[in-house]
């Protein structure tokens, strides 16, 4: 393993401005050069999941549009409509309910006083299990350059085929140019029929994280999941229990009949969503619930989550974050800002006696 002074990790995984933290223990910190993490992985498809409206006794649910829509498990209890939500809490990811960027960094074994050496190779570890999941599991060589704010963001492109027996890896996805010069930007599209293929991974995407949000380690398989499952243990040991009381506070907020968690984070996407998976998030945030500002900035992406859930809603922040904490303040929102452990344990003190 590469010495922390010549580490070199993903600009996916980097926010997406400068990293200013808050306390006085990292100031004049300067901040290590990002590259394309070096390892490069094939897609294996796991598993398929059921294809929407194949399932016996499940019928498909289409849009307005006629266009086939997820199905929705009949065992799941059906979610509040979006107009419903009274309180919806819009969490950042990384410092705020995952430590993993200031392993990196070096900032989290100064402020807190742990082993640095062990950080930044708990750091590398999980950084590689993300890739892993994203290139492997989650498209990501084929969507880095064509990343969305939103995983329906192509929907509209999606004419709803089969996708049980497709061969995502020879339908011609990426061009001898690359792809990248076919997603130059927001609107700038690559033909119908590319576009259909793109919409087609960030479908099966959303199949794969839904069937697995619950069971990473049935997508992961042996001998990774013994791994992922190690190395869950050394984080938690070496946070000092930081995600088990994230979660506790997430699993309060999704008690409540007419409350809901979104995730806004400035990770890409695709590797937002392995995160998410690999630190055992997904029951706390449906797919739906997960926006990427790294294209748009948080701000753009605090519009879209307010005029989902509409005016009538209250909107709490919680992060660690300078960018958004500007955006809360803003848009009058209270923001709860998490810089340690015990700003998470208050939280879900403040969540049990009803305060937010």
């Amino acid at each position: 393993m590469a010495a922390y002074g010549q580490t070199q990790y993903s600009p996916a995984l980097q926010p997406a401005g400068p990293y200013t933290p808050y306390t006085h223990h990292t100031q004049g910190y300067s901040m290590p050069s990002y590259s394309k993490y070096n390892t490069h992985f094939i897609y294996h498809p796991p598993p398929s999941p059921p294809t929407p409206g194949k399932e016996e006794g499940v019928p498909a649910r289409r849009g307005s549009d006629g266009k086939l829509r997820g199905r929705k498990r009949a065992s799941d209890p059906a979610p509040p409509l979006d107009s419903d939500i009274e309180r919806v809490f819009i969490w950042d990811l990384d410092e705020t309910i995952i430590i993993f960027h200031s392993l990196l960094t070096g900032t989290f074994s100064s402020r807190f006083g742990k082993d640095s050496s062990k950080a930044v190779s708990l750091g590398l570890w999980m950084e590689e299990m993300i890739f892993n999941l994203a290139d492997s599991r989650l498209f990501f060589n084929d969507l880095e350059e064509c990343d969305q704010v939103h995983i329906d963001d192509v929907a509209s492109d999606d004419n709803g085929q089969d996708l049980s027996t497709y061969n995502f890896g020879s339908d011609g996805f990426q061009s001898p140019a690359g792809a990248g010069s076919l997603c130059l930007g927001s609107g700038v599209h690559g033909g119908v029929d590319w576009m259909r293929k793109l919409a087609f991974r960030y479908r099966r995407v959303k199949e794969i994280y839904n069937t697995y949000k619950n069971n990473v380690g049935g997508l992961l398989g042996s001998p990774k999941r013994e791994e992922w499952l190690q190395l869950r243990r050394e984080m938690e040991v070496l946070t000092d229990l930081w995600l088990t009381q994230a979660l506790k506070a997430l699993a309060l907020i999704n008690s409540r009949p007419n409350c809901v968690n979104v995730l806004v984070t400035t990770t890409q996407l695709i590797p937002a969503l392995s995160k998410v998976l690999l630190y055992g998030l997904g029951s706390a945030f449906p797919i739906e619930n997960i926006y990427s500002a790294t294209k748009t900035g948080k701000e753009s992406c605090f519009e879209r989550v307010s005029q989902r859930f509409g005016r009538r809603a209250v909107y709490v922040v919680i992060g660690d974050g300078a960018e958004e904490e500007a955006v809360a303040k803003k848009k009058n929102m209270p923001f709860w800002r998490v810089s340690c452990r015990p700003d998470l344990e208050a939280l879900s003190h403040a969540l049990e006696l009803d305060y937010l």
